[in-house]
């Protein structure tokens, strides 16, 4: 049965009133969509350039496909130190929050003058608020060096500092669009996010001045995607890590020696990313920077905590790990989705959509940002029945064409939607080709 579609101008409306101060509403005359095409919409996890490949020789059905994604407007500087890394990059996402989550945990060591992890955990907060402002790897090491307090400001990290629970009290967000098989970067909008009132104003332990200490070098160990569904956003993951880590050691390294990396994989899937985590506590790692997928960190996370270590995602979004009981070791770079939820449902709010479903994965990203932007939908003026919720369980190990979406694509027909949101990874692509093959028309 089809659910009866509200007026085009009630959504407009919506978005008038939408709290989202910083964005535009209204719908332009050119992107007007006929009334039996369907738009896509996406989020971090595959609004990539490395996305379309996942869709083989049907790579253009992405073209149209809107989303957002945590990110700040990159300098062609730090771009370009990036491409000095991986030379074939091609997407930027999460690339600072990585260069950012190594460099503050590098600070914080020479800040604490020791790699204790617990030392180095009760510094990271600090480390980005309050103190002497300080924006590369040289000037800021050389003032922790000398036991001043610093107030880190970088790529990604840009306005607030962290609040108390360890992560960033403001955000940016970009508004991305396909055309054809990748990402126009000339449409690309940003949009900040959060207050920076929010931002902790406790002071940090003592800095002590230290240039070498008998208990470094400093460990910092990987738990990135390597593999899996999330694999396809591991270059920009990797080439921040590797770029930050090439700074720091140029500059001097932490406690008189250089920080050493050891490579890791989180497998997008809990059993490889707990293998990692224990390879690196026995490898004598004092940081773990990782995992990708919020669902992966959420498991691993009491490993971490009983191996007594510190674990720094760079791309975490999950709104509810914010209250995890971490004992103070789990942090982040990457804005919660409570932000990102926002963001999203203004970009599709503009497009002014009558009906929408909302896809998701059934892990604690998915859910947690589908409630988010239901939340937001409803509050912007939309009625419980022009939304459609529905989740899928996401692929075990690399097969991410496993999904059976065929109830899926039954219910977001029989809704009528007009807009669907993917919240997915690479399995995303599997959804976006069974809807063209059930006669689902595409906008384009």
């Amino acid at each position: 049965m089809l659910i009866s579609r509200a007026p085009r101008a009630a959504a407009l409306a919506a978005c008038a009133t939408f709290l989202l101060a910083s964005s535009a509403c209204g719908t332009n005359e050119s992107d007007e969509v006929t009334a039996t095409s369907v738009r896509l919409y996406g989020t971090d996890g595959n609004m990539l350039n490395s996305f379309p490949t996942e869709l083989g020789d049907r790579a253009d059905l992405v073209d149209g496909m809107k989303g957002t994604t945590p990110l700040t407007p990159l300098p062609e500087d730090f771009k370009d130190r990036l491409r000095s890394i991986d030379p074939n990059l091609t997407s930027f996402v999460y690339a600072a929050e990585t260069y950012d989550a190594v460099l503050i945990s590098a600070l914080a060591a020479q800040l604490a003058g020791t790699t204790d992890p617990a030392a180095v955990a009760a510094q990271i907060v600090g480390v980005t608020n309050g103190g002497q402002r300080c924006e590369t790897a040289v000037a800021c090491l050389e003032l922790a060096r000398d036991g001043q307090d610093i107030e880190y400001r970088s790529v990604s990290i840009t306005r607030g500092g962290f609040t108390a629970a360890g992560e960033p009290s403001t955000a940016s967000y970009a508004t991305l669009h396909f055309d054809g098989t990748q990402i126009n970067d000339a449409k690309t909008e940003f949009v900040g996010a959060g207050s920076e009132s929010t931002a902790s104003s406790a002071p940090p332990p003592d800095a002590e001045a230290a240039d070498q200490n008998e208990d470094a070098p400093l460990v910092l160990g990987g738990l990135l995607p390597q593999t899996g569904d999330l694999a396809l956003s591991n270059p920009p993951l990797a080439a921040g890590a590797a770029l930050a880590i090439q700074e720091i050691n140029a500059a001097g390294g932490v406690l008189g020696n250089p920080v050493t990396w050891i490579d890791g994989d989180d497998g997008t899937n809990p059993a490889v990313a707990r293998a990692t985590v224990a390879s690196h506590a026995a490898a004598g790692v004092h940081v773990i920077i990782g995992a990708g997928a919020s669902g992966v960190s959420r498991a691993v996370l009491p490993d971490v905590v009983r191996a007594g270590l510190v674990l720094f995602s760079p791309s975490n979004t999950d709104a509810s790990l914010t209250d995890l009981n971490d004992e103070g070791r789990y942090f982040r770079t990457a804005p919660p989705d409570s932000l990102q939820g926002r963001a999203l449902a203004d970009v599709i709010l503009r497009d002014g959509p009558e009906q929408i479903a909302i896809v998701a994965r059934q892990d604690s990203y998915g859910e947690g940002l589908q409630e988010i932007v239901r939340s937001e939908l409803e509050r912007a003026g939309l009625g419980p029945d022009q939304l459609n919720l529905s989740t899928y369980q996401p692929p075990e190990g690399a097969e991410a064409t496993a999904v059976d979406f065929t109830s899926v694509v039954r219910e977001i027909k029989e809704s009528g939607a007009d807009a669907v949101l993917i919240i997915g990874f690479s399995e995303s692509a599997g959804l976006i080709r069974d809807l063209a093959d059930a006669g689902v028309p595409l906008h384009h």
